[in-house]
Formats: structure tokens, sequence, C-alpha cells
């Protein structure tokens, strides 16, 4: 791929290169180290910017100090003013409290808990406001109007993506091998930052971008079609319907490929990252990871970069992935079974189980159930095993107990 022509591109490598100095000693300079398990996992050779160690959890402050440290001292008096599902609204936050630039950030309402919380802990003022970001601008807008605060854009600024870029050169400073780099995109200004800096360094650098598939704002739009988005994604914080007017040229002009990830390859990667890195990743900070998973092909073999650019997932959301993922992968089954309601039928099932090593997590026990005899009773037990082989063995110490039992996800009934 050839390099861009500069009059496409919303900031110069020169720029991106004065962002670094004036980051250096105020945002992390994270590492970007080998991850042997990811490349086991992948067939590639695989390195990870631990962008999630940053004090907000994301990349997002590199670019907002950038912009908030530009301000003329009037528009500082006047406050400002950004739109966020989270991360940009955490760094907007934490970075106007240090420089004392009063902060207002508008989320949508279904932003995770803890980001909310995290963006208030700052001294921000939050408002809740539409599904999407899209609903977000809008409230922004018309606070913009109403009260003369200055807006802080996620990703469609030139100091923004200068900032973002800054990620870029880190990553080839320090492993200069790196023959591709994937980077998710919400609206772009992350990985147009990081393909200029990096087509500076390397000119022949496979840059692969990766957008959720209820989000595909960027794929369509490369390709002049209109794009289908909606529906509740893990990756909440690239769920972004419409991609940059800044950064859509550098992404058609610098940008491989764009992969589009599903829902389970991304719980699949951000739990790859917690059980394998244990490190924590957002939904759109394993968006990269996911890709990979989603179609390795292309990257076997590689040197390959991702950008683990956010860790800040609610908890719970977390909790319920790994479990998930332990049900995937046949470590937790749940079985039911029907049989006569009389003393000691249930230990049959239970000591089958212990014996065989595995460990109840849940008993559900229901006699009032209409879809069995009245003189029966059924049972629904949550399991959890070692591996294939051990869940192997608990469904047959189930069977040899005699009951009829089955696996509750069997259409069919049987084992």
């Amino acid at each position: 791929m050839a390099p861009a022509p500069t009059d496409l591109l919303p900031v110069q490598p020169d720029e991106i290169r004065a962002a670094a100095r004036a980051l250096d000693g105020v945002v992390l300079r994270t590492p970007c180290l080998p991850a042997p398990r990811l490349s086991r996992l992948t067939g590639a050779n695989v390195w990870v910017k631990y962008e999630n160690l940053q004090p907000v959890g994301a990349f997002k402050e590199r670019g907002a100090y950038m912009k908030l440290s530009s301000l003329t001292p009037a528009e500082r008096a006047a406050g400002v003013v950004a739109m966020s599902a989270g991360n940009h609204a955490q760094a907007v936050a934490y970075h106007a409290a240090k420089l004392g630039i009063s902060a207002t950030i508008v989320m949508p309402e279904r932003t995770p808990f803890v980001k909310v919380s995290a963006t208030e802990a700052h001294g921000a003022t939050v408002v809740l406001a539409g599904e999407t970001l899209a609903e977000s601008a809008i409230a922004c807008a018309e606070i913009v109007e109403r009260e003369g605060r200055i807006l802080i854009h996620p990703y469609d600024d030139a100091r923004i993506i200068a900032g973002q870029g800054t990620i870029g050169y880190e990553m080839l400073a320090e492993v200069p091998e790196l023959d591709t780099l994937v980077v998710p995109i919400g609206g772009g200004g992350l990985i147009a930052g990081i393909a200029i800096a990096a087509r500076d360094v390397k000119p022949d650098i496979a840059i692969v971008g990766v957008e959720a598939a209820l989000y595909p704002s960027a794929y369509a739009a490369v390709r002049g079609e209109e794009a289908h988005c909606g529906g509740a994604t893990l990756a909440e914080g690239i769920a972004v319907k419409a991609v940059g007017r800044l950064t859509l040229p550098v992404i058609k002009a610098l940008v491989e490929r764009i992969v589009l990830v599903d829902e389970p390859a991304l719980e699949r990667a951000v739990n790859a990252y917690i059980t394998l890195q244990k490190t924590m990743a957002e939904g759109a900070g394993a968006a990269g990871l996911a890709a990979m998973l989603t179609d390795p092909a292309p990257f076997k073999g590689r040197n390959v970069g991702l950008v683990l650019c956010g860790g800040n997932i609610d908890p719970r959301i977390l909790a319920t992935i790994m479990m998930r993922e332990l049900a995937r992968d046949g470590r937790i089954i749940t079985i039911e079974a029907d049989f006569p309601d009389e003393p000691g039928v249930l230990a049959r099932l239970t000591t089958a189980i212990g014996t065989a090593g595995g460990n109840i997590l849940e008993v559900t026990h229901n006699r009032l159930g209409l879809t069995h005899l009245a003189r029966e009773t059924s049972v629904r037990l949550t399991i959890e095993t070692r591996d294939d082989r051990h869940t192997e063995a608990v469904v047959a110490a189930l069977q040899a107990t005699g009951l009829t039992v089955r696996m509750a996800e069997d259409v069919d009934g049987k084992f």
C-alpha cells in the first residue's frame, strides 16, 4: 500500500512526534510486551500494547490532554463538554481536573456504571442522554449552545488524532520487527493516528482495523455503503454509527482491511486476556484479538502488535463472560432429571457427581412444575468439570445411576 498523499492526512507525522514530546511525563509510556500464550492461541507472533495501564484505564488520555492543553485562557474559563461511552469521558474529566477546567460529560444511558462512577470521581458533571453516541452528540451540542462550553470531540479533531498516534511510534520503537498492527475502530481517531505514525516509520507495515459486527460504520463507509448499526455490543467503546470526517480518508488510504467481529468472538477475546495474559480488557480493548480469532489465516506467522486500548470493563460483565466461556468449553454443564419424589433419589445423583470429581455449583429442585407427574420431581444441576474428558466421565457416572437424565441444552432430551 502506497503512502497517503499528505493532503489526506488530518495531522502530519511531525505533529505526532511533537505530541509525543508534549506527553512525555504526562501520560504513561505503556509497555509493548510479547504474549507467548496469545501467540500459541492465534498462530502469530503477538505483542500487546498495554494501554489499559494508563491512569484512566485507556489510551484516550493522550488525545484528551493534547486538546485540553491547547485551549486558550478564555476557552478554559468557558469550560468543556464531551460525549463519550466512557473512556474519553474519563480522560477529559481527569485532565480537565488537573488543568483546572470545568467539565461536563454526556454519556449514553446504557454506559456501564463503572465508567460513569469513574468519570464522576474525577470531578466532572455527568449527563446521561440517548441510547447511542449519536444521540448523546445531540445533547452535547445543546450544552455547547446553551452554556458556551468548548466541545472536546472524541475522535474528529486533529489534536486528538495526534495524541492517539503517539502509540504507533512507541510500538515500533520498542518492537521494530512488527509487520502488522491490529487496531480497534470506533470513530477512527486511534487507528488514523497510529496508521500515520506507523507508516511514517515503516511504510510497508500492514494496518488492520477491527469493528464490532453490530456497528460496521467504517467497514461500510470505505465501500460507499450504508452502515446498518445497532444492538447491545460488548464493545460499547467502539459502537459508533458514523466514522469521523477527518479519520475516514486516512482509513481509506492507510488501512489494509477491516475485520468485523461478532459478540462470541469478543467474549472469547476478553476471556483470553484475563485467563492467559492476566490482564483486564474491555470489549473494545479485546477487539484486535477477536479479529485474530475470527480470521486467523492472514496473521499466521506474522509479527502482530495488538493495541489493548482499554480495560474498563464492568466486573459483573467480566464474571459473566468467564462463566459463559467455561460453558462453551464444556467445563460447566447443566443437567436435568425427572424421577419419583422419594427419599434418597437426589442423593444418587449428587453422590455420582461427587464420586466422579464434579463440583456442583447450583441445584434447582422443582416439585411444582407441570411438565412432570404429581408424584415426580425434577432437578436441574449446574456442574463444573476440569476438561472435556472429565465432563465425559461425569456424564458416564450419571448415566450409571439408572435415572433418566439429560443435558439442559440437548433438544433430543438425551446425552
